[in-house]
């Protein structure tokens, strides 16, 4: 790669990753601060922890429900309208959270949520494809998804906070909680308006031969496809290399959400008091984040994705075992810490593979298709550690079945790769100077 084009790839991760970011950290903030506002909510509303459990959950069949269509619509209208239309409807949804009363508003609004949050991520996945080749891939999207460890690191004492604020108004800590994280979803959702081009064509910050450099390298990346490469919608749906990665990413989610749903609460039951749960919880998180960009570098320093992928999981099932038969709260927490950080790694490497077989329509639909099943662990992971934990009365079996789940993950990712090698798939191992 040329220093031109090397200038002009950081000139755009610039102008968009830190807005991107933005956008997916308040995105993650309203989906996972139900785990702390469950710390009062659930005794206000009367909550089991399998009611809870299952509202957590519910979030993410609504979201599977509505992914691929979502998606389909934002690579026809464009992502500046279509990510506009999801943070609004999305932030007005979790703060009216605010006001459920019992189990079935409950259920219905964290459904609605699901619903209308549904196609950001893989619109944002898609969206990156506008404007980075395959060789960076994985370094910018692990970039842009640092935001989640980020938005729980900085989320938990930001909730912490948030949550004693009890009493004003007349309202609960838990009910500000959902309000205040809520609303900056709905401004940022018009910001994008001004911010966020549709792509290169229409970013009026790039000079002509800035975008003739861009499109250079992604006609290069197209060129060098596989005759194993969609770029139809319905084969790529059917896809086994496809079916594949949504397993895997379903059995990443199921730890990612069974350990962030439920952190809060493990935490608290140790003692510690909902501030001092905040400040711990900044821990794991910052370094998931570190980690994530550490790992997608090396992905693509080295040119291999999928063994990224599985080691990774390896870590956080071993991290997940570890951290409920730790002998002490700081060598638990030390453990969760690095289940969390195993899981978190693997995204960056995870979502550079799709587009190695996928492109245009293919690769909108069958993105949104891996992760709405993947994003079904997110009602799985949360509601099996609810169920056990009222049947038990501890976390330790729970957390055992996230471990299995992320275990079986990696090992599928090693499926994968000997798939993705008899179809011609793999990239050629790349120069360190790239």
């Amino acid at each position: 790669m040329t220093a031109k084009e090397r200038q002009t790839f950081a000139k755009v991760a610039r102008r968009l990753i830190p807005f991107m970011m933005l956008l997916y950290l308040v995105s993650f903030l309203d989906r996972v601060n139900v785990g702390f506002a469950a710390l009062t909510m659930n005794a206000d509303l009367g909550f089991s922890p399998e009611i809870y459990g299952w509202g957590a959950g519910i979030f993410f069949i609504g979201y599977f429900l509505f992914e691929v269509p979502s998606n389909l619509v934002l690579e026809k209208v464009g992502a500046r309208l279509w990510i506009c239309r999801i943070m609004i409807t999305w932030g007005l949804i979790s703060a009216a959270t605010a006001f459920a009363t019992g189990p079935t508003s409950f259920f219905i609004l964290r459904f609605m949520l699901g619903a209308a949050e549904a196609g950001f991520l893989p619109g944002m996945i898609l969206y990156l494809g506008y404007w980075f080749p395959l060789a960076m891939r994985a370094r910018y999207i692990a970039l842009f998804m640092a935001a989640v460890p980020i938005a729980s690191a900085v989320g938990s004492p930001l909730s912490a906070l948030i949550m004693e604020t009890h009493g004003l108004f007349g309202l609960a800590g838990w009910q500000w909680l959902f309000i205040l994280e809520g609303l900056p979803a709905t401004l940022l959702g018009l910001v994008v308006l001004i911010l966020l081009p549709n792509g290169p064509a229409d970013a009026r910050w790039l000079d002509a031969d800035e975008r003739r450099i861009i499109a250079a390298r992604l006609t290069a990346d197209h060129a060098g496809s596989s005759a194993a490469t969609r770029h139809s919608l319905w084969p790529a749906l059917g896809d086994a290399r496809v079916l594949m990665l949504s397993l895997i990413y379903f059995g990443l989610v199921v730890g990612l959400y069974g350990i962030g749903l439920w952190l809060p609460q493990i935490i608290h039951a140790m003692g510690y008091e909902t501030r001092q749960v905040g400040l711990i919880l900044i821990l794991p998180y910052a370094l998931s984040a570190l980690a994530m960009l550490v790992w997608g570098r090396h992905s693509d320093h080295s040119g291999e994705r999928v063994l990224h992928v599985a080691g990774a999981a390896f870590l956080g099932a071993v991290g997940l075992v570890a951290s409920v038969h730790a002998p002490s709260h700081v060598l638990a927490i030390a453990a969760v810490t690095c289940a969390s950080v195993g899981i978190y790694a693997a995204l960056g490497p995870f979502w550079a593979v799709p587009p190695l077989f996928l492109r245009g329509t293919a690769a909108a639909g069958g993105i949104a298709l891996i992760n709405s099943i993947g994003n079904l662990g997110g009602f799985v992971g949360p509601y099996t550690v609810g169920f056990i934990k009222q049947h038990t009365d501890r976390f330790t079996a729970g957390f055992e079945v996230l471990a299995g789940v992320v275990c079986a993950a990696g090992l599928l990712a090693l499926t994968l790769r000997a798939m993705l090698r008899r179809r011609g798939n793999l990239p050629a191992p790349r120069s360190p100077a790239l």
